[in-house]
């Protein structure tokens, strides 16, 4: 299965022609009406080599010396017919007999195509569940989890998932603060807050798991793909598909190589899967489309001669006459854009019993942890004390915006509410997001406070907190995220070769004492 974001599409009716950017040149129009043979493909179209028009040996050894970039313009050269017509009966009854039978010799073993096994698990009676609301339920978590992660990253995940929440009912009675602690680690916590939101919803109304499109479009965080997954997958509703993989595999089999980001082009492509959907098994074909592009027809090294439907692939048929087009040239390439640049300060705020603090044991320690906000970017999740800072700073400028942040939150004020024991500057790293570059600025606090500001930082919880305190062992096991979790390594690594250094010179005073040197 894929695990791309969801195209927000809701319909096809009415589509006209494939329009592109730049025009066909004469010769490539000429090769793509050879390979088509007919303008308007109502008819199905043979592949053979006699009927494409072939390059000359000049040209061929021409075109090797040619760049990548110049190799694409050559693959922007169709004059697709009407959409209606793209694929004749014929290609459609190969094309869903020769997916379904490699799917049905080929497909991964993957936990999310099992039924989960609720026997032993303790629901109500009124609550139960049948195989199709279980595989449904195993469908939606796989594919959030999916979207953007790999597979093999996400199936540790899924299985932890499912262990702890087995059935619909069971996620529904969840907190997000146990959701985001499972999450943890695959990013992008809006989609986990999402699976919450929509297990809730749908226990509340009482109907059971929606099982068509047009009632799965209602859950939160649940789009056209991630419906058409379900449905078909789980209820056989006879609906298609389309994420990245699925993309990539039609826009090969059509030689299409306009940009797959482009709404009226993937509009198109959920017509051109429409089309294609098998009406007795639309499930398992669908997972075979998916499974195709994860798999063999792959963005940048396809197993042509793998393929159950090479023969049908224009692009494969184009590629072997024009060295000027490679599969690999379809779909276009869309343009990503640029990350914007963002830098913050980030302050690992430990409130330490002790007076001493390199010697001696310190697990009477507190982290100091502020809840971010609930909207926007890793929304709701822990993370420690930080401010955004317009530009680059240097560290006076960092940790003057940072007392103010301290002061005006926790009243953390060294000439009134505590007494400083070590404020260190740590290092700084850089955290991708997908379209943010961040330079995070790590420093470390640590602060004895006085007695009448014990009270204000005792442990702290629920849903509603925007700040807590937690220990080592209790901040170890939350869902922190990677960022977060980045932060805190480099804290500890600094400790631990501070404390290392400070004990070898302890050890040399000793040993001087004892020789008499000092």
């Amino acid at each position: 299965m894929s695990g791309l974001t969801n195209p927000k599409v809701r319909g096809a009716r009415g589509l006209g022609r494939f329009e592109f950017s730049k025009a066909p040149s004469s010769r490539s129009s000429r090769l793509i009406q050879k390979v088509n043979r007919k303008p308007h493909f109502t008819t199905a179209t043979t592949m053979d080599e006699e009927h494409i028009e072939k390059p000359s040996k000049r040209k061929r050894n021409a075109a090797k010396a040619k760049p990548k970039e110049q190799r694409q313009h050559s693959a922007t050269k169709e004059a697709v017919a009407d959409i209606e017509d793209l694929f004749s009966d014929k290609e459609i009854h190969k094309i869903r007999a020769s997916l379904l039978d490699w799917y049905d010799h080929n497909q991964r073993d993957l936990p999310w195509r099992r039924i989960t096994q609720t026997k032993e698990i303790p629901v109500k009676e009124e609550e139960g569940e049948g195989e199709g609301e279980r595989r449904a339920y195993g469908v939606w978590v796989s594919e959030v989890m999916l979207q953007q992660t790999r597979v093999q990253t996400v199936i540790d995940y899924y299985n932890r998932w499912m262990l702890k929440w087995p059935t619909l009912h069971h996620l529904a009675q969840a907190s997000l603060e146990e959701v985001n602690e499972m999450w943890a680690g695959l990013g992008y916590y809006r989609r986990a807050r999402f699976l919450l939101e929509g297990a809730r919803m749908i226990v509340a109304g009482g109907d059971g798991f929606p099982k068509i499109v047009s009632s799965l479009l209602k859950v939160p965080g649940i789009g056209d793909y991630t419906a058409g997954a379900i449905a078909s997958i789980a209820f056989k509703e006879v609906v298609p598909v389309v994420d990245g993989n699925v993309i990539r595999v039609l826009a090969r089999l059509k030689a299409i190589s306009a940009n797959p980001k482009d709404k009226v082009t993937v509009k198109k492509f959920w017509k051109l899967a429409a089309q294609l959907v098998d009406p007795h098994r639309p499930g398992d074909f669908n997972q075979s489309l998916m499974e195709l592009g994860a798999t063999l027809c792959t963005p940048l090294n396809p197993s042509c001669s793998s393929c159950p439907v090479s023969g049908e692939c224009r692009a494969l048929a184009i590629s072997k006459l024009d060295k000027l087009v490679l599969i690999t040239d379809y779909p276009a390439k869309s343009i990503k854009l640029k990350q914007r640049h963002e830098f913050s300060a980030v302050c690992v705020v430990e409130i330490s019993g002790r007076h001493d603090l390199i010697e001696g044991d310190q697990s009477n320690s507190v982290f100091l942890l502020v809840k971010r906000p609930d909207e926007g970017l890793l929304a709701g999740l822990w993370e420690f004390p930080s401010v955004m800072l317009g530009k680059e700073a240097a560290l006076t400028r960092r940790r003057k915006e940072m007392n103010c942040f301290l002061k005006k939150s926790f009243r953390l004020d060294p000439q009134r509410t505590c007494s400083i024991l070590l404020r260190e500057d740590v290092g700084e790293f850089i955290h991708i997001f997908s379209h943010i570059r961040l330079k995070v600025y790590v420093e470390l606090l640590i602060v004895h406070l006085k007695d009448d500001m014990s009270d204000l930082f005792s442990m702290r919880d629920g849903e509603n907190t925007t700040w807590k305190c937690v220990d080592r062992e209790a901040l170890s096991s939350l869902g922190l995220t990677s960022g977060v979790r980045k932060v805190y390594t480099m804290v500890q690594k600094f400790k631990q070769n501070r404390l290392s250094t400070a004990s070898a010179a302890a050890r040399k005073r000793t040993n001087s004492k004892k020789s008499g040197l000092s």
